[in-house]
């Protein structure tokens, strides 16, 4: 069943909806499931998937857009909903097998059905920085049998598709995406989730033991020395995906501070905050610092919709610059509140916890940093 797709004013509704147990969320740590059953029936969880098959076939403008609007309201929704965006994005892609994408896309169109990557190991840390997995795929006549253990699986307990970073067990080890169905024999998930922000993400670890999937569920198995070339466009989808998330996050707090400025009349002023200089010149360095994102955003998602090839490291600079420019503006709102910008009870600590995981998503500062120097170097 293909569902009519939302409009960003409903997305807006959306986003107010998923605010409103944002909280009770974080507080339990428990995932939103309603939330993904909000998104299919908007249409929203198919809109970056390739007209070919079924989807919307939304670009990377309309589709950070969305992001950085459920982000304003539940940034654990929204990374979820990323992570079916960047997968989905790539499924007419040359290397994913088409009967492969024309399944996930299936699936999607039908139910809430999502997929997420699952690479980072507690061995190997994240990919990105080098390394063979230790999952391994190991050939077994018609099919392979996949074991391991991966972490920050964001979404299991929704997903319906696992695409595994898995080394094949042959005498020159192949590295590649295994798709796994989340449901096969002999996955587990440890509920081991317990981090300072994004609590309700449901990224808890998952344990593979001979998972048997046919062999033509190899996505696309290559060299290791075959992945150091750079995939630009797939960068820049989730710089763009990751920078909307924490922007978004960073509006959310932004209009709790104004409101609070606006309406917190102290005994000793005898008038609101805001009318304080002080106040007006901070909630202008943040908006100052969230008009910068909104064109940074703005410019790499439009650049991707035309074709640009863009550099890797640029997409980096970007995803890195947002995402400084968003955590500085909450922490200029909680410096500005005071306490009650640190009281459970108050949204702006929950936007401040949410926003510092930014630092820890591929790629990393340091890493940009790095790659933006050699190439100014000529390295």
């Amino acid at each position: 069943m293909n569902k009519p797709v939302a409009s960003l004013v409903s997305v807006d509704a959306l986003a107010a909806e998923f605010a409103g147990a944002a909280a009770q969320h974080d507080r339990e740590g428990s995932f939103p499931i309603g939330h993904v059953d909000r998104l299919w029936e908007a249409g929203l969880l198919t809109l970056a998937t390739p007209k070919a098959f079924g989807g919307r076939g939304a670009g990377l403008a309309e589709a950070s857009a969305v992001i950085g609007r459920i982000a304003r309201g539940c940034p654990a929704t929204a990374l979820v909903l990323s992570m079916q965006y960047l997968q989905h994005s790539r499924l007419a892609a040359p290397d994913w097998p088409r009967h492969l994408a024309v399944r996930v896309a299936g699936d999607a169109l039908a139910g809430p059905a999502l997929i997420n990557a699952l690479r980072v190991e507690p061995e190997l840390g994240s990919p990105a920085r080098g390394g063979l997995p230790q999952t391994t795929a190991r050939r077994d006549g018609e099919r392979w049998l996949i074991s391991g253990h991966k972490i920050y699986a964001t979404g299991i307990p929704v997903l319906r598709w696992l695409a595994v970073w898995a080394r094949t067990d042959e005498a020159e080890p192949r590295v590649g995406t295994f798709l796994v169905p989340a449901d096969a024999p002999g996955i587990r998930t440890v509920e081991s989730w317990d981090h300072l922000g994004l609590r309700a993400s449901g990224s808890h670890d998952v344990v593979l033991d001979e998972v048997a999937v046919p062999l033509d569920h190899a996505v696309d198995v290559r060299r290791p020395q075959d992945w150091l070339a750079p995939e630009p466009e797939a960068q820049a989808w989730s710089a763009a995906m990751l920078a909307s998330l924490y922007d978004g996050v960073a509006l959310a707090a932004r209009d709790w501070f104004v409101d609070f400025a606006k309406t917190r009349t102290p005994a000793g002023l005898g008038a609101p905050l805001a009318t304080l200089p002080r106040f007006q010149d901070a909630i202008g360095e943040i908006e100052r610092l969230l008009a910068v994102n909104e064109r940074l955003i703005r410019s790499l998602a439009q650049d991707v919709d035309r074709g640009a090839r863009l550099a890797g490291v640029d997409s980096g600079i970007v995803k890195m610059t947002v995402c400084a420019n968003a955590i500085a503006a909450v922490e200029q709102a909680v410096v500005l509140a005071g306490n009650p910008g640190l009281a459970r009870a108050n949204p702006l600590e929950r936007h401040l916890r949410d926003v510092l995981c930014a630092r820890i998503h591929t790629p990393q500062d340091d890493s940009v940093r790095t790659a933006a120097g050699r190439r100014a170097l000529g390295l």
